[in-house]
């Protein structure tokens, strides 16, 4: 990965977009995108859509989200401190001794996740959100809301780390680095030329309820669809494999396999990967991906989809880590998979 890619990355990471408020990220992803695009859209629920060749009538969308899990402050008590319920998948157990960055209604503020010294009998074993709160140092109730309201929302504070000049560790890569990739894809077509109208959009609400891919793909009514998440590696210590399934980092990208997946799209990617002499591993989504491909699939009269995800490590949590290998073997799939779209592809399964 170029230094300058690198870098765009890490910025998307450094930006808190907790679900609900993406419109700092959002920002930044239009201005790195609007350079190379036809047209920038954007909607009433947040979304930002980059566009090569609009008047094509055969529609690529791409969808990758930028929104991510975070904290939201449900309560202040008489003392100042904070407590809060989560805003998409927290889990408390990685939450304990935080960092946290509360996007306060008045002013950014910093906080760290209290935790009950082991000395004085430490947590209870069935402990949950509700038994954390976070202390930004207030004194009193009142102080607090100088800077903090009830619905306000907050994120680990974490750094992006690399590890070893191979992966790359921090919070919410999930999924920042799909919004990365979807940027990407689109600046190489771009340059690249293409025969399809592409449609390339930073979502927001995933983590919440996918309501940002419902307006995206409802707006373009794209021909085909692709959502570019991330998805469980298990090539750790712990995971339990069988039942988890196999899925390793720096071992390519990720495609899903089930109901919901268009299986004509699965086998442009597979031909492409062929082609390029990419390995490619599967996930099992048999009755729904539980991504933005599932609100993508249920617009208009239906739309063909696919899910084309990178394997992470320690989903959820302020450590997640991928590979910088993975992301640019993902990039280098979707480039060339869409580049060599005529226009004229049946995605009906009942055509040849």
């Amino acid at each position: 990965m170029s230094q300058i890619n690198k870098d765009f990355l890490v910025e998307l990471l450094q930006t808190p977009s907790p679900s609900s408020n993406e419109m700092e990220i959002q920002k930044k992803w239009m201005n790195h995108v609007k350079g190379f695009a036809d047209e920038i859209r954007t909607d009433n629920a947040g979304n930002v859509i980059g566009v090569l060749n609009p008047e094509a009538p055969f529609k690529v969308l791409l969808a990758g989200h930028s929104d991510e899990i975070g904290l939201v402050i449900n309560r202040i008590d008489e003392n100042g401190f904070l407590h809060f319920d989560k805003m998409g998948g927290i889990n408390p157990k990685a939450a304990v001794g935080m960092k946290v960055t509360v996007l306060g209604y008045n002013r950014t503020v910093i906080g760290v996740i209290g935790v009950n010294a082991q000395h004085h009998g430490g947590l209870k074993d069935d402990f949950n959100l509700e038994d954390l709160f976070i202390d930004c140092g207030y004194k009193t109730k009142k102080e607090a809301e100088e800077h903090v309201q009830i619905g306000d929302l907050g994120v680990y504070k974490t750094e992006p780390e690399i590890l070893m000049d191979r992966y790359m560790s921090g919070r919410a890569l999930d999924n920042r680095t799909g919004a990365f990739i979807v940027a990407e894809v689109f600046k190489r077509l771009a340059e690249k030329g293409c025969s399809v109208g592409v449609y390339a959009a930073s979502t927001v609400n995933e983590e919440t309820n996918m309501g940002g891919a419902y307006f995206a793909a409802a707006g373009v009514e794209p021909t085909m669809a692709i959502a570019v998440d991330v998805t469980f590696a298990t090539d750790y210590p712990g995971v339990n494999k069988n039942k988890h399934g196999d899925i390793r980092l720096e071992s390519g990208p990720v495609l899903a396999k089930g109901a919901p997946i268009n299986r004509k799209i699965n086998k442009l990617f597979e031909n492409v990967a062929q082609k390029l002499n990419m390995n490619i591993q599967y996930e099992l989504t048999p009755r729904a991906t539980g991504t933005d491909a599932d609100r993508m699939r249920l617009t208009g009269p239906g739309v063909p989809i696919s899910l084309v995800s990178l394997p992470l490590r320690y989903m959820h949590s302020p450590v997640e880590t991928v590979s910088l290998k993975d992301i640019d073997e993902e990039i280098e799939l979707l480039v060339t998979m869409i580049s060599t779209l005529t226009g004229e592809e049946s995605l009906n399964p009942l055509e040849d």
